[in-house]
């Protein structure tokens, strides 16, 4: 099964240029069932990131642009009433797809941004009292401009928390930009991308990934991690337990990645700057956290 996760990682590699760690690291943070969060320009693949995933994962995609007039009912939905039932019927949103684009979320006011918090975290929405649960599986992933950009609003610690990893994608190399200023956009070929997986397998590529083992050592460099993270005088914001589960699901979905069945420490330093960079940098940035999760890991010692 990881074989076929490989495969998809060199056939998007084709599309989305010089960007292999950070396909790597979007397929396992679906392999965790988490949510991924991208912080950085416009023009730098994100969309087509999200794209080439859809169609390489067979996974039903919806894109929401966020900006300031959005409303919570439009990227939930909501009841209309249809008269000639004399009803109201819910009408789902954008949000009911497997993978959701949520683009420029920080564009969004906080109302709009708060509208997703239960959907990530519960897998489901509430509206009028009902609840009404979301495909299987869901992915959300969430591209944001640097918080000093003109129009953000900052998202909270909250909402940072729902996500499970974030990274940045940066500019392409000069050689990669050369050859696209001569003419050459693969994104052509996004057109006659297929599907390598069933739904199915998805799930079950989930599921394997639960039962990844964790050992004593594996599960003490973790909880280290998190309590060197509270010490006085660490600048980055004090890590959560739930925090060190998140680091602990994205290590498992890279050892399942690598083929074992249980986890190394070297799975966990692989994933640790993605994981805990929104969650160390909160109001800061991505940028700032990662340098605090870079210090945080060199610091700790890793379990031989």
């Amino acid at each position: 099964m990881n074989k076929k996760f490989h495969d998809l990682i060199t056939e998007a590699s084709k599309v989305v240029l010089d960007k292999d760690a950070e396909i790597r690291l979007a397929i396992t943070c679906l392999l965790a069932g988490g949510h991924l969060l991208i912080e950085d320009l416009p023009g730098v693949g994100k969309t087509t990131l999200v794209q080439v995933l859809s169609k390489l994962t067979g996974l039903k995609s919806r894109r929401i642009q966020f900006t300031i007039d959005l409303l919570p009912a439009d990227v939930i939905g909501g009841q209309i009433f249809h008269p000639q039932e004399h009803k109201f019927i819910f009408h789902p949103g954008p949000l009911f797809a497997q993978l959701v684009m949520a683009d420029e979320l920080n564009r969004a006011s906080p109302r709009t941004q708060s509208a997703l918090l239960q959907a990530m975290e519960e897998r489901e929405v509430s509206v009028d009292g009902v609840t009404w649960p979301l495909p299987k599986p869901f992915y959300v992933i969430a591209t944001q401009n640097p918080h000093q950009q003109t129009g953000t609003f900052p998202l909270p610690e909250s909402q940072l928390d729902r996500f499970l990893m974030s990274l940045e994608l940066h500019h392409a190399s000069k050689t990669t930009e050369v050859r696209l200023l001569q003419g050459e956009d693969p994104r052509r070929l996004l057109q006659n991308l297929q599907s390598l997986f069933s739904e199915a397998e998805i799930e079950e590529a989930l599921l394997t990934v639960e039962k990844v083992k964790v050992s004593t050592p594996v599960a003490n460099y973790v909880a280290d991690l998190l309590e060197r993270s509270r010490r006085t005088g660490f600048e980055g914001a004090p890590l959560s337990t739930r925090g060190g589960m998140a680091l602990m699901k994205a290590a498992k979905a890279w050892a399942f990645l690598e083929g074992r069945d249980y986890l190394r420490p070297e799975d966990v330093q692989q994933v640790l700057i993605p994981v805990l960079g929104h969650r160390l940098g909160g109001n800061h940035g991505i940028k700032r956290g990662r340098e605090w999760a870079t210090a945080l890991q060199k610091s700790t010692p890793v379990p031989v």
